[in-house]
């Protein structure tokens, strides 16, 4: 199972260079399979409100959560002492340590474009190595 960052619902919402891999994956890996943070959805939130995109934002949210099976994980205030560590541990930002202590927790496979979870411990996993693996 997947925790998808926030970069990857990005790349295909905006269409940008890496939109058809994340297609691809996500045509191939059943939704229920994949999950997302509460901090990515309430980001895609605030990048498609500052791009104007609120109905595209509306249409996101139904077609991964009341439509699709996509599971919406969370971190708890107990769970911040946990998420500064791993800032200090691997020097991510705080977005990325979320996501990072997330998977840590649900045990779930990290699935960015983002090179700073490379030197984690858990690493991290791309949209192509997964469709070329299913």
């Amino acid at each position: 199972m997947y925790l998808l960052d926030t970069n990857i619902w990005l790349e295909r919402m905006l269409d940008q260079t890496r939109s058809e891999e994340v297609g691809q994956l996500l045509d191939q890996v059943p939704s229920d399979q994949l999950f997302m943070t509460d901090f990515s959805l309430h980001s895609i939130g605030v990048i498609l409100h500052r791009l104007r995109r609120q109905e595209e934002f509306l249409r996101f949210v139904q077609d991964l959560f009341i439509d699709g099976a996509v599971g919406l994980i969370s971190l708890e205030p107990a769970d911040m002492e946990r998420l500064v560590a791993v800032i200090d541990h691997f020097e991510l930002d705080f977005d990325d340590a979320y996501q990072y202590v997330a998977a840590e927790m649900y045990d779930l496979e990290l699935v960015s474009f983002d090179g700073d979870f490379d030197r984690t411990e858990r690493g991290r996993i791309t949209p192509g190595e997964i469709v070329e693996t299913e």
